[in-house]
């Protein structure tokens, strides 16, 4: 719903307008001076600012300047009576949109607005679209060609054009935030807006108004109406991260909103409806998070309507040489008067093969970027890596935080069996008949355990046996 900011010092005026604008479905907000329409523009979200041009201490002119210094792009039109037609000029000059001459009919002020709002929401569009291109939030950007990103892929080519709920869950660090972005920008709603909020960042209180917004007094500093996520996010895309880190009661509103596409703003009572996709994502279990009653099952099935699971750094290895090309290229402007890199020297290759990378794909990035400042020369070799990330090395025993405390006895040995695999393929440079001979079997025997556990080698095939 579109905001117009209507701002006059005779006290009735800005109401006889505001009823006027309601019923055509615009939301207003008022003000009686021009100090108190810039505070007003501080905390909220307008899309119009209407304005007498006479007014005590700041009159329109100087109002329309300080609103322009704060959005160049936000269209303001002023009022004005015959006797101040050249200061309208002056206005227009600086940068109004238009002006219209009291006393006007309804009629006549209705055709102004649309027109300065048809005008806004292009712009608008026009911001969402240079946002996407500049972030390079594109397809291409998620990096992989491991037999489990291209499945994720397919599953983002397949669900982009549709609006059904998607829930993406993932370890911190493997990129959840790039996929609910990739599916946007590859959707209809790529020129709407794609609004983020991460869950575990604020407290209960203030994240529901956050993302419901408020009313004017709604609460102890409410000193005006602010729309919420939900609302910025209409014909948009909204993604909600750590979404089980949502309290019981925000559980409950958010399903609501689900169920009945509409809301009520904190300290509210109007029903606000919204046009938006929704995508979820989360580094817990919810279905642990379900069974220890943390997280509602009801609002569970809601979001879980196509589900994509990232898998970690370490079950795609075969990934790590294209994310090194992606870092070092997207870093290597950061490089000033010293040779660019480019690549890795054997035995840091060996070592990001040996590695359990907890800190997955986002770890691997700040590795590369804090390597390339401290590299003299045109390889990064080992004494260039972080000097914590040389010594969690030391310590990166064989893994086994993907098991389950309630495992068998036959699922743990596989496991370990399956991680000790993956260390003698990275140790022997994924050269299979070295490999085998690490393990202390035969090629063969090898050949069958990766087939029983999916490991895939083809990412290496520039690695031959």
């Amino acid at each position: 719903m579109d905001t117009i900011l209507i701002v006059d010092d005779e006290k009735n005026y800005p109401l006889i307008l505001s009823a006027v604008l309601q019923e055509e479905g615009f939301e207003t907000l008022t003000a009686n001076s021009g100090q108190e329409a810039l505070a007003i523009l501080e905390h909220s979200d307008v899309d119009l600012v209407l304005t007498d041009m006479k007014m005590p201490k700041m009159d329109g002119i100087e109002l329309l300047e300080r609103v322009k210094d704060s959005d160049p792009e936000l269209p303001v039109i002023m009022m004005t009576a015959y006797g101040t037609v050249e200061k309208a000029v002056e206005a227009m000059q600086k940068g109004a949109y238009s002006y219209i001459l009291k006393p006007f009919d309804n009629e006549q002020l209705i055709l102004y607005v649309n027109k300065a709002m048809a005008m806004y929401r292009v712009v608008k569009e026009n911001r969402q679209l240079r946002s996407a291109v500049e972030s390079r939030y594109s397809f291409g950007n998620l990096i992989g060609k491991s037999k489990s990103m291209q499945a994720i892929f397919d599953t983002i080519r397949k669900v982009a054009p549709a609006t059904a709920t998607v829930l993406i869950e993932g370890e911190s660090g493997t990129g959840k935030e790039l996929v609910a972005k990739s599916i946007h920008f590859n959707s209809p709603r790529r020129n709407q807006p794609f609004v983020a909020v991460n869950c575990s960042a604020l407290a209960e209180s203030l994240l529901e108004s956050e993302l419901f917004g408020h009313e004017k007094g709604a609460f102890t500093g409410a000193i005006s109406m602010k729309k919420g996520r939900f609302e910025l996010a209409d014909q948009g895309t909204l993604f909600l991260d750590e979404i089980g880190e949502l309290s019981p009661s925000l559980q409950v509103k958010l399903l609501r909103v689900l169920q009945e596409k509409a809301f009520e703003r904190v300290g509210g009572m109007r029903p606000i409806s919204v046009n938006i996709r929704l995508i979820a994502a989360t580094n817990k279990s919810l279905r642990e998070e379900i069974r220890k009653g943390r997280f509602r099952e009801d609002l569970f099935y809601r979001l879980n309507v196509v589900p994509i699971m990232l898998p970690p750094l370490r079950e795609r290895l075969e990934d790590i040489r294209l994310l090194t090309a992606h870092f070092i290229q997207k870093y290597a402007a950061e490089r000033q008067g010293v040779p660019p890199v480019t690549g890795l020297d054997k035995e840091v290759e060996r070592t990001f093969f040996d590695y359990h990378w907890p800190g997955n794909v986002r770890e691997l990035e700040n590795v590369i970027e804090r390597a390339m400042v401290m590299c003299p020369g045109g390889t990064i070799k080992v004494d260039d890596l972080p000097k914590d990330f040389r010594q969690n090395l030391q310590n990166d025993g064989l893994n086994l935080d993907g098991m389950a405390a309630q495992a068998t006895l036959y699922e743990t040995l596989a496991h370990v069996e399956k991680e000790m695999i993956l260390r003698a393929l990275k140790k022997a440079d994924y050269v299979q008949a070295h490999a085998a001979a690490l393990l202390g079997i035969g090629k063969s025997g090898l050949n069958q355990k990766l087939k029983k556990y999916g490991i895939d080698v083809s990412g290496f095939m520039d690695n031959p046996e």
